[in-house]
């Protein structure tokens, strides 16, 4: 039996910022139908690889909030007042 070929593991986005940007780009081209079935299931495992990156970096961004505040999430202030 043969073995299938090793997958490309494309690289990690190198911010939040562009992981957004080439998930909106892939929702875009799948929205249009035009792609082959073969390019459109590429871009669907590359758009659920970039959505999982970009909920576990709000995530981390959550947590950094919990613990900058003690535990507790408030409402950014604009102006830098706190209360």
């Amino acid at each position: 039996m043969a073995n299938p070929a090793p997958e490309h593991t494309p690289q990690p986005p190198e911010t939040f910022e562009a992981a957004l940007s080439e998930l909106e780009s892939i929702v875009l081209a799948l929205e249009t139908g035009q792609q082959s079935l073969e390019n459109a299931l590429g871009g669907y495992r590359r758009g659920v690889s970039l959505l999982q990156y970009c909920q576990a970096t709000l995530s981390a961004a959550e947590q950094q909030l919990q613990v900058l505040e003690n535990g507790q999430l408030r409402p950014f202030q604009a102006g830098g007042k706190d209360r």
